[in-house]
């Protein structure tokens, strides 16, 4: 039996001193960590006995565990272990190794910026997101705060947790990017389509809905670009309940990416027949709907990819110790959302928010940014009604937009003072965006337009 274990070498070397009957030291491994919290939410840790038990490490515990040494020994006449001479013993096999998407360069940076924005906001919490839009592969997943997982045995779950899969939010205003591919999609609005902004409110259900502005007719292009909330209940009801919840579930709502990484949740998609005299309007605008990061990202990635969606995935192969591939993982289509013609128009649009409306400080000089802002107020527990202090910014966008090889979401949890998504989370895309993009040698567009921003719903 066990008296102690994972004891300091210095106490182990005076208990053998002692040379104590029945009693004896041996020697453990243990997982190490060399890069301390660099991607740890990703790695996850093991226990004790070398089991996964958050992470990569859970996830493919059967691959990294390897095989366990098998040791013959006997007891004397007085049942006390013996050690014979000449004793066999099977090494053990080592488990198997993991090649991942993840760049670590990329990583280094998502994380940098990332703690350095919630430190400068002073959120709860952040996460950063980067995709190949093509491939579906995942360069970066950044959670802050961080933690290092050579040290978690004083830590709680909640520092652990990856926040990417975890958590739901209300998107806000970036679900107006899947509601206008909806209707551009099915016809019921073209870019140039006219959308009265009702000067700012509109009464639905009771209910009044605001604008940032006293908005009067805009282009459907305006509505995405200005974030008007008026506009996007406009459009919701143009779709219609069942047309909406199609393409909002097409989009991966309300459903795991599965990616394979566990912990993962299916957010909240209510079904049509429970939604409310204002949930159409309300889910138009971002409200009563719950998103995790990573499905976010993966359907403005769709966009990216002329509109198919791919299946995120952070291994790509598995090797055994002699470097044979046991496990190669390709690309995985998982559906066409919508056609290459919409996906087009709507990079097009995405583009207007960022040259023209209120992603303006997502901007990368020498790139085209197609990136959309969102603010949603978070419900108060107390009251279970929206709170007027606390929000969720976030930012969620693809670059270069002509030949996406990076689509990205930066999301920030109850930042302090100016909580617009515009303007807490789209100049962390646009400094982590800019550094990666030089990283992989992208090359510059110096006529790219650069705009000044204005506040987004």
């Amino acid at each position: 039996m066990w008296l102690a274990r994972k004891i300091e070498p210095e106490q182990g070397r005076r208990l053998e001193q002692l040379s104590l009957d029945g009693i004896g030291v041996v020697m453990e491994g243990r997982r190490f960590y060399p890069k301390g919290p660099l991607l740890a939410h990703v790695l996850g840790f093991s226990g004790m006995d070398g089991q996964g038990l958050e992470g990569l490490e859970r996830r493919y515990d059967s691959h990294l565990h390897g095989e366990k040494r098998v040791t013959v020994l006997q007891r004397d006449a007085l049942g006390r272990t013996v050690f014979p001479k000449g004793l066999a013993e099977q090494a053990p096999t080592p488990g198997h190794a993991l090649t991942l998407t993840v760049d670590e360069v990329i990583q280094y940076i998502a994380e940098k910026e990332l703690e350095e924005a919630v430190t400068h906001t002073h959120a709860k919490s952040g996460i950063i997101i980067a995709m190949d839009p093509q491939s579906g592969a995942i360069l970066a997943m950044a959670v802050s705060p961080r933690f290092d997982p050579n040290v978690v045995a004083a830590l709680t779950p909640d520092r652990w947790r990856n926040r990417a899969l975890t958590d739901t939010y209300e998107p806000g205003s970036t679900m107006k990017a899947m509601l206008a591919a909806a209707a551009l999609e099915e016809k019921v609005m073209t870019p140039d389509s006219l959308v009265f902004g009702e000067n700012g409110q509109m009464v639905i259900a009771n209910t009044t809905i605001h604008d940032h502005d006293k908005l009067g007719w805009m282009t459907f292009s305006e509505v995405i670009q200005k974030s008007s909330n008026i506009g996007a209940a406009k459009t919701g009801m143009a779709l219609g309940e069942q047309r909406l919840y199609r393409y909002l579930q097409a989009f991966g709502f309300g459903q795991r990416t599965e990616i394979d990484l566990p912990g993962e949740v299916n957010g909240l998609l209510k079904v049509p027949k429970d939604w409310g005299r204002r949930s159409l309007a309300s889910i138009s605008m971002g409200q009563e709907v719950g998103v995790t990061p990573i499905q976010m990202v993966s359907a403005i990635a769709a966009l990216a990819n002329g509109g198919v969606m791919m299946k995120p995935y952070v291994v790509s192969e598995v090797r055994d110790q002699k470097g044979r591939v046991l496990k190669e993982v390709l690309p995985q289509v998982k559906r066409r959302v919508v056609s290459s013609d919409t996906a087009r128009a709507m990079t097009t649009m995405l583009e207007g928010v960022v040259t023209n409306g209120t992603g303006a400080k997502g901007a990368i000089p020498g790139f085209r940014v197609a990136g959309k802002t969102g603010t949603a107020q978070k419900i108060d527990p107390r009251t279970g009604a929206y709170s007027s202090t606390q929000f969720v910014g976030s930012f969620v966008g693809y670059v270069p937009a002509e030949s996406p090889r990076l689509a990205m979401i930066v999301v920030l949890d109850e930042p302090q003072g100016e909580a617009w998504g515009g303007a807490v989370a789209a100049p962390v895309f646009r400094r982590v965006g800019e550094q990666v993009l030089n990283y992989l040698g992208v090359s510059r567009d110096d006529t790219v337009k650069i705009a000044l921003a204005m506040k987004d719903h």
